[in-house]
């Protein structure tokens, strides 16, 4: 187990966003993120070759949803003026452009969205096949709700949560490297070469020639909650008629926009090691930087860290070593068989956690 790491599923997708209660209402009342695991009000120390050189005060929500896949980790500076882009993002920029979410029955969705009276794209199709439709958040923030079976609970609610990413890389043969061989999405669903894809059309920068590549995993995501996040995938997109902008030029993260891409994950040790080897080591390390300590978040704690790839994209990896379930009751994470699913029962605990809606 020492000379191992698993990734255990998407753990939460991060959003820099400037009023974190607007946010999160808008993302439970069309995701279903209604289930706070944490509201972290603290000054995040640990971040500075992102955040000026500087600790920066901050309140983050994790939100899920018992219906399955990742969350949202919803992040506002107190701080600081929290920074729009400063110029149109497109589609092949470097960065998360887009998070996926599944969704059983996309023309439901479809209409669900477009009767609200949400930016929704016409319904289309990826070059496997599947049905999609692009839907932008009041925070200019893109989703790909995407047809996908995987649910963990049934709750009757329109889509499941996060399910992956849409990634804008500048060379995705290079950045293989970080999406296969480490993440282990090492199975090709689908790969194009410098061509339009008529699906891309709706999003700035969609009418571009575009290489394409959605990978999935092989590896059953074990362990810990990896039955509640379930299967994932990375689409990346590399732009060929132009070059291509770092979404976050200019600004820090925890700026508007996707900040992150987080997994759950153990072996935290193992993973240094092959991210170093493969030239992608540590940027930010929680264990270095506490001498071996946890890192404390209140009721929760455990092991992070970061790695970017070459076009900018921050990567997270969590090693959670204790979680609080209810009141009074935390979970110990760090003395159980790290291969081992949580029992369903005790992640359905987390609905004590929902929010009531005043």
């Amino acid at each position: 187990m020492k000379n191992t790491y698993h990734i255990r599923g998407i753990q939460q997708i991060g959003i820099g966003v400037t009023d974190i209660e607007i946010a999160w209402k808008w993302y439970r009342d069309n995701f279903g993120a209604d289930i706070k695991v944490f509201d972290d009000d603290e000054t995040a120390n640990f971040m500075l070759p992102y955040t000026g050189g500087s600790p920066q005060r901050r309140r983050a929500i994790l939100a899920i949803s018992l219906q399955g896949g990742g969350g949202f980790e919803i992040w506002q500076y107190k701080g600081r003026q929290s920074l729009a882009p400063t110029f149109q993002i497109q589609l092949g920029d470097c960065g998360i452009f887009a998070a996926k979410i599944g969704c059983a029955n996309v023309s439901k969705a479809y209409a669900e969205f477009k009767s609200k009276g949400e930016k929704v794209s016409d319904i289309v199709r990826d070059c496997i096949g599947r049905e999609y439709f692009w839907l932008q958040d009041p925070f200019g923030n893109y989703f790909q709700v995407i047809a996908n079976n995987f649910m963990f609970v049934n709750q009757k609610k329109t889509t499941q949560m996060v399910c992956g990413a849409i990634v804008g890389v500048p060379n995705i043969e290079e950045a293989k490297t970080v999406y296969q061989d480490i993440l282990g999405y090492d199975e090709i669903m689908c790969q194009t070469n410098d061509i339009q894809h008529a699906d891309f059309a709706w999003v700035p920068g969609g009418n571009s020639i575009f290489k394409r590549i959605i990978l999935k995993h092989s590896e059953k995501r074990v362990g810990g909650f990896g039955i509640l996040l379930g299967p994932s995938e990375i689409e990346l997109v590399e732009v060929s008629n132009r070059t291509p902008r770092n979404m976050f030029e200019g600004r820090y993260w925890g700026d508007q926009g996707f900040i992150h891409l987080c997994f759950d994950m153990f072996g935290m040790d193992t993973l240094r090691n092959v991210c170093k080897e493969k030239g992608y080591p540590f940027t930010i390390d929680s264990f270095e930087a506490l001498k071996g300590s946890s890192f404390d978040m209140g009721d929760s704690s455990g092991l992070f860290s970061y790695i970017e790839d070459k076009g900018g994209t921050l990567i997270e990896f969590v090693e959670a070593h204790k979680l609080p379930m209810v009141k009074g009751f935390a979970l110990d994470l760090k003395n159980r068989n790290p291969l081992k699913p949580l029992p369903k029962w005790l992640i359905k605990l987390l609905r004590f956690k929902k929010y009531k809606e005043k």
